[in-house]
């Protein structure tokens, strides 16, 4: 179900949307019931706001004509639900929903041959949430007491600390045939879910609830405060994973992964380094202190300590940093070195090449074994058009050379400190600058003499 305002976000984005560890909440729970086994997992929407950009590629979609309540959500979809055998109802907001809390619903819910079974948890403070009132006689669920209106739950079930998770496993047929019975007579005008289970049970088919031992599965999200409590829950869950899986993360409470990033075991993470998107991490490699990668791949023993890189691919064996910033289209073949205080966009650094520091390389090509002196510049950018710098094997960039794009320097080649490089540069030679130093005696002199005559 992923059809609800999300007034109380206070946002212009639909609540479904925003991102928990880098993916649309409303995504955790479809990710998680395809974990699960799924078949076929449908989402249903309102008209008013499109979520399509959060959706999982193969998961449809239907469309809740008007906010009728969660059993108008799913009288919406009663197309799908004739068509399967047993439906699985997740709540959109709830992304701490885990493939194993639903595979342990469905295990409970088919082992008791039930045709609905509820998924509850066990709250110190329940709150104004569902009570669960059970039989005694033999455990099956009665009917869920709602605790919100004053009179509608007596003392004793106000005592009831089980309540009510909002996760359902249905047997589709019965289903289907109560959902056509339940009516929209209440205060709100609204269809409500839980009203299939008393028709069910009438039917003579069994009720069941499921108690989950993570208690997490009640945090639903429909502020900004709930949201941070369920991303910081899933980030722990996310870096709990990876250091199982034998990736060292130096300090987790400093340290932020986004849900599809990967990292090989034996990586070492330092602290404050965040991970983003589709970021991938070769085995060996160390990252950070306070380093940010975004959808970018490092390969093999690659270190980038302090360092910011975007949408960047870094081979093997690569150094970057300290105070790098790779930017989109950065590519370092193996073994190349982006140093200190060095930008690099759209370029490709080949492989053992150095821009050891203090430099900017855009919309260029460096040959393998290169060294770019401190201070190198491409000036990529005239104004209208960017052009390529294209820097063969083996060159030596001297300090302060400034390459005015388009222009290419051979293999081998050398340029001296501060030469301004606008022709092309044959394999093997120097290029160096018309700028021949002159000296002028007595300037310091003259200069504080006029500033003297400038004060009187």
């Amino acid at each position: 179900m992923a059809a609800g305002e999300g007034t109380r976000m206070r946002s212009s984005l639909p609540k479904m949307l925003h991102p928990v560890c880098g993916r649309p909440m409303v995504a955790w729970p479809m990710l998680a019931a395809r974990e699960a086994g799924a078949g076929q997992i449908a989402a249903i929407v309102s008209p008013e706001r499109d979520i399509s950009a959060g959706l999982p590629e193969g998961v449809d979609t239907v469309t809740q004509p008007q906010p009728d309540g969660t059993g108008g959500a799913l009288r919406a979809a009663l197309e799908q639900i004739r068509a399967a055998e047993t439906v699985v109802v997740l709540s959109g907001d709830h992304p701490l929903i885990s493939s194993k809390m639903i595979s342990g619903l469905l295990a409970a819910h088919l082992e008791a041959g039930a045709a609905a079974t509820v998924m509850t948890a066990v709250l110190d403070d329940p709150g104004s949430y569902g009570r669960i009132v059970r039989d005694e006689a033999n455990g099956d669920l009665l009917r869920i007491v709602e605790a919100k209106a004053p009179g509608d739950a007596t003392p004793e079930e106000l005592k009831i600390r089980e309540v009510n998770a909002g996760t359902y496993a249905l047997a589709a047929a019965p289903l289907a045939e109560a959902l056509e019975q339940i009516d929209n007579d209440n205060a709100q005008g609204e269809y409500y879910l839980g009203d299939v289970l008393p028709l069910i049970r009438e039917a003579g088919l069994r009720v069941i609830a499921h108690t989950s031992p993570d208690v997490t599965v009640m945090l639903g999200v429909n502020t900004r405060a709930e949201l941070a409590e369920a991303e910081a829950e899933a980030r722990r869950r996310i870096l709990e994973a990876h250091m199982l899986a034998g990736v060292t993360i130096v300090d987790p409470a400093s340290t932020w992964v986004d849900a599809d990033v990967a990292i090989d075991a034996d990586v070492r993470i330092e602290p404050g380094t965040s991970l983003h998107g589709s970021t991938t991490i070769g085995t060996g490699s160390v990252v950070g202190p306070l380093t940010t990668l975004v959808d970018s791949g490092l390969g093999e023993d690659v270190h980038v300590p302090h360092s910011y890189l975007v949408d960047c691919d870094v081979r093997d064996g690569c150094r970057v940093g300290p105070f790098a910033y790779l930017r989109p289209g950065a590519s370092l073949m193996p073994s190349a070195k982006a140093g200190a205080f060095v930008e690099i966009k759209n370029s490709q650094i080949g492989e053992g090449a150095k821009v050891p520091h203090l430099a900017y390389v855009g919309d260029a090509d460096v040959g393998s074994g290169s060294n770019l002196g401190a201070g190198t510049i491409t000036a990529n950018y005239d104004g209208f058009r960017k052009d390529r710098t294209v820097i063969g094997k083996n060159a030596r960039i001297g300090v302060d050379t400034m390459l005015i794009a388009p222009v290419e320097v051979g293999d081998d080649a050398y340029t001296g400190a501060g030469t301004v490089v606008k022709d092309d540069v044959p394999d093997g030679a120097l290029a160096v600058s018309d700028n021949d130093q002159r000296n002028i005696e007595g300037y310091a002199e003259r200069r504080a003499a006029e500033a003297r005559e400038e004060g009187s």
